[in-house]
């Protein structure tokens, strides 16, 4: 099968995105599909992967940031039944090191996939980290 990475963010299939988060994303199923709107609205830049040639998005990931020195990636996701083919690792790629925020410093949560994010250079934070944790959970 053959996919293509693009941030484009009018070619983002909002519907399934919000699928996607809403039933396979562990870290954020309290979000509603305003929420998810506002984050995609609100998103510094998104990285979708498409299946050609049908266009079908089939992973995602986005990003805040003050597009200088500092960016949060977030979302990063990969429909079930295409994972297996390196789209979550084409994705962080693209998203931190293929991108206008190639520099900046990068900062992101997970509770699972810290093998993946660790092949790009992220680690535990040190002693000038800090976290306050949301009120969602």
């Amino acid at each position: 099968m053959t996919y293509v990475l693009s941030d484009a963010l009018d070619r983002v299939d909002r519907e399934a995105v919000w699928r996607l988060l809403s039933t396979e994303a562990y870290w954020g199923r309290w979000r509603s599909r305003e929420d998810v709107e506002r984050q995609l609205d609100g998103a510094w830049r998104v990285v979708g992967a498409y299946v050609e040639p049908t266009g079908e998005l089939v992973g995602f990931a986005r990003a805040v940031s003050d597009a200088v020195a500092f960016a949060y990636l977030a979302d990063v996701i990969v429909d079930p039944a295409h994972r297996g083919a390196g789209l979550g690792r084409r994705i962080v790629a693209t998203m931190i090191d293929e991108g206008p925020g190639a520099d900046f410093r990068w900062t992101l949560f997970t509770g699972d996939a810290h093998g993946l994010y660790r092949q790009y250079g992220f680690t535990a934070p040190d002693e000038t980290a800090m976290v306050r944790p949301g009120r969602q959970g």
